[in-house]
């Protein structure tokens, strides 16, 4: 896979699969499941990454990206102990209270 290699001793957080898909390309992996503090730090480090590659993305590339970031989000959810449902439900409860970013409103400051 090109463009995935890392310095050594850094590491990066990986979706699922990707192991599997180097040794498909026949290479070796070197890999680590890590615990719960590193885990969270790696998912927050991993959701700014893929915020900086939508927005750095054209049209056509943003709803890949949106999708690595919903991924990202839900993961994060996940560690939170949040069921994608339990996520929802808060999202919804907020956008009941305080609104949603459909009507593009722009905040000037106060008079």
């Amino acid at each position: 896979m090109a463009g995935t290699e890392t310095s050594p001793g850094t590491g990066k957080l990986v979706r699922d699969r990707i192991p599997q898909i180097i040794r498909n390309e026949g290479a070796e992996p070197v890999t680590y499941i890590a615990g719960p503090e590193e885990y969270r730090a790696r998912l927050l480090e991993k959701l700014c990454e893929e915020v900086a590659e939508l927005l750095d993305a054209d049209e056509g590339a943003a709803p890949g990206e949106l999708v690595d970031v919903a991924e990202v989000l839900l993961a994060l959810a996940a560690d939170l102990g949040l069921s994608p449902e339990q996520l929802e439900a808060i999202r919804v409860a907020k956008a009941r209270e305080r609104g949603s970013f459909a009507g593009r409103i722009v905040w000037m400051g106060n008079r």
